[in-house]
């Protein structure tokens, strides 16, 4: 994987903007400034040479949690095969090294997630993970428990299908509901234990009158 030569987070250190106000020109034309090695930035293509009204906020001093933000946004991009794992690390190193906002934004400019503008919605990377929701077939299994005191225990059987079949599907899918196919299932059981006794006390009735 090859890169553009014009990335400017590599190498050169540049003042709150990247700029200072050029010998003989009008009063704040920016002119570029060579880092330690005297290497020169190069503008980014499409945008021009940065202002310095960008300076107020390029030049707040970073914080933990931003510092953390940058690295999650390096690493989302890595993950996604658009850093070489040097470069990465490279950038990693640079992002808690970096001392104001703007050599953060500099880190993450070419990324697709950073840095985010103000009204867009934050990046599904970051976002917590959706929680599970509940087994519809748990839920069938207690309505069905439940109702076996209205029924006269005539939906025992459903519940204790309904739950079985929930407890199988939740150890696949992750779902909730673990509490219900449970309730469902001694339900449906003790309605089933019930019609089984008073069958069994019936039968034996029939055959002590018969006798």
């Amino acid at each position: 994987m090859s890169y553009p030569s014009w990335q400017s987070w590599e190498g050169v250190d540049q003042p709150p903007g990247g700029v200072v106000p050029g010998p003989g020109g009008p009063a704040g034309t920016p002119r570029p400034v060579p880092g330690p090695a005297g290497a020169v930035p190069r503008p980014w293509p499409g945008y021009g040479v940065p202002q310095p009204a960008a300076a107020s906020v390029s030049s707040l001093l970073a914080s933990h949690a931003e510092r953390e933000r940058a690295v999650d946004v390096l690493r989302a991009g890595y993950g996604e095969g658009r850093l070489e794992h040097a470069e990465f690390e490279k950038r990693v190193a640079r992002a808690y090294g970096a001392r104001t906002v703007g050599e953060l934004a500099v880190l993450v400019a070419d990324l697709p997630q950073g840095p985010v503008p103000v009204g867009r919605a934050v990046p599904g990377t970051f976002l917590p993970p959706p929680a599970p929701v509940t087994n519809g077939k748990a839920v069938g299994a207690m309505v069905c428990g439940v109702l076996t005191v209205v029924t006269g225990g005539l939906t025992g059987v459903p519940a204790v299908v309904l739950g079985h079949a929930a407890r199988g599907e939740m150890r696949r899918t992750g779902e909730r509901g673990e509490g219900l196919a449970m309730a469902g299932l001694v339900l449906g059981w003790m309605s089933i234990a019930g019609w089984a006794f008073i069958v069994t006390v019936l039968i034996a009735a029939g055959l002590a009158s018969s006798g």
